[in-house]
């Protein structure tokens, strides 16, 4: 699997290099290495969702669903500033980047967790969600991601949203349609590039 990017610590040696992209609109100088997902460019379905999401609240609990060097999560705290951006990974090397990338940006409002952490974390406390942001792993294989699904929506709030973004041709049709029987009401907001945007709530009445 040349997806290495989806372990806890990559093999590849960190081969840092820094960046300068435009994320949402901002300016950002940021460091990538090996080992991290899209280390070389702002991804294209990271960036389809970047265009086609509204701004986040105000205020509120926010969270990047792997979070790779840090786009997502500088997107939601450039946006805002108020709220609690949470960035979580199961690559350490990704959430180290982030966290310095935030830092670089002066965005004090950024926390970075290993996932399975965070995930125990807020589970034992009873904590939600306003806004997920993410460009799932699609490629760790349709039952994983499920799981990895399953585990993080239910942390939504009763009005909170979870913004995907999946590559037409890896499933996002067939993705749509399982969140649906799972209870979720899904809508597809935008198509571009072979990417689609779905946006993800709780179903009421």
């Amino acid at each position: 699997m040349s997806e290495h990017y989806f372990t806890v610590f990559p093999a590849v040696e960190a081969e840092e290099r820094t960046h300068r992209f435009s994320i949402r609109g901002v300016e950002h100088t940021v460091v990538t290495a090996s080992g991290v997902f899209s280390a070389d460019r702002l991804d294209k379905g990271t960036q389809v969702l970047l265009d086609h999401v509204p701004d986040p609240p105000e205020t509120g609990s926010f969270l990047d669903l792997g979070c790779g060097w840090g786009p997502i999560t500088l997107a939601l705290a450039d946006a805002a500033p108020g709220a609690t951006v949470l960035a979580v990974d199961v690559n350490e090397r990704s959430l180290a980047l982030t966290t310095r990338n935030a830092e670089t940006a002066g965005l004090d409002n950024v926390r970075t967790s290993p996932a399975e952490a965070l995930l125990t974390e807020l589970r034992e406390s009873s904590r939600t969600v306003d806004l997920i942001w993410s460009n799932p792993p699609v490629r760790i294989g349709k039952e994983a991601l499920h799981t990895l699904l399953l585990d993080w929506l239910p942390l939504l709030s009763d009005d909170g949203e979870a913004w995907l973004v999946v590559l037409k041709n890896l499933g996002a049709d067939s993705l749509a349609a399982w969140l649906r029987d799972q209870g979720w009401d899904v809508s597809r907001m935008a198509s571009s590039k072979g990417f689609r945007v779905l946006r993800v709530r709780r179903r009421h009445g």
